[in-house]
């Protein structure tokens, strides 16, 4: 005779094999065709934790545990200066602390910029950023999110093109018939690439994706503290003072345009950290204050 014991085991079992997955599912960013697209050979690389030749962009999804979210969504840009994407630990690892307080999270392998796969590479990341932000508002319910609290959160070359989203948002890059608001509710740029212009602009970055020769309209296009206006959505800026890559001028300068113009913004800059805070701050502390200024404005609960 079976126990009742390993009967309640077996039925506690089909029970959590019945339960919806939470784990992290990778789905191709556009269903059918992607825009601006060249028919050209995937090359995509991977190697320690970083992408390189993104021509196919995803969407990996991260939820948190069921009966722990709290309704807000972070769509993660990693960084990479348009020509990778460290993708782990600007991506993966920071999907999962923004769970363990119950955001969903989405991280964006966004396509980067190159002649052989795009036709106009200079708007292919915006693009995907676009269509990332539609994505989750359209499956906001599916994935029991509020289509009010969905912000986007960039690192370095990331944080330019969550900065770009974040001012461009009234023209659309991609097919959207529902006409569905490709506005994020708000931005968390840590490290970010702001500008192009002069001495402050990250040449790589800028290269890579406007080329080694941009018309001046381009560069102030981009330069995303020029595009700032009163709808830009609020934000909370970190960068080091000694960060020798991406001056901090960059994120002084998008403050202080969204200051002029009335929108809502936090900013923390450490004395020392670098690009990339390889050493400090700590992660614990930098997303602390980013919770922090989370909270206070509401888009999370308050503790």
């Amino acid at each position: 005779m079976i126990k009742i014991s390993s009967l309640l085991a077996a039925f506690g079992l089909v029970q959590f094999l019945a339960m919806p997955l939470r784990a992290q599912t990778e789905m191709a960013l556009y269903p059918g065709r992607i825009p601006n697209a060249v028919e050209a050979e995937n090359q995509e690389t991977s190697d320690k934790g970083s992408v390189k030749n993104v021509s196919k962009p995803t969407l990996t999804v991260f939820l948190p545990p069921a009966g722990t979210g709290n309704g807000a969504a972070m769509i993660v840009c990693p960084g990479g200066g348009y020509g990778g994407l460290v993708i782990d630990r600007e991506g993966y690892r920071v999907a999962k602390e923004l769970n363990k307080v119950g955001i969903a999270a989405f991280v964006l392998k966004y396509r980067l910029p190159s002649d052989r796969i795009m036709k106009d590479k200079a708007i292919g990341p915006l693009q995907d950023a676009q269509q990332a932000i539609k994505t989750v508002r359209e499956k906001a319910k599916e994935w029991q999110v509020d289509p009010a609290k969905i912000g986007i959160m960039g690192f370095s070359a990331g944080g330019h093109l969550a900065s770009t989203a974040g001012t461009h948002y009234d023209s659309t890059f991609i097919d959207n018939p529902q006409k569905t608001s490709l506005r994020p509710d708000f931005m968390v740029l840590v490290y970010p690439v702001i500008s192009f212009e002069g001495k402050i602009g990250h040449k790589g970055s800028s290269a890579n994706l406007l080329g080694a020769s941009p018309s001046a309209q381009r560069v102030q296009y981009f330069s995303n503290d020029l595009q700032v206006t009163a709808s830009t959505p609020p934000a909370y800026l970190t960068h080091a003072g000694d960060d020798t890559v991406v001056p901090v001028s960059n994120s002084i300068r998008f403050y202080e345009a969204l200051n002029a113009k009335g929108v809502p913004a936090d900013m923390h800059i450490y004395s020392q950290g670098q690009h990339g805070y390889p050493k400090t701050p700590s992660f614990d502390e930098w997303f602390g204050r980013c919770l922090h200024w989370m909270r206070t404005s509401g888009f999370i609960p308050a503790k």
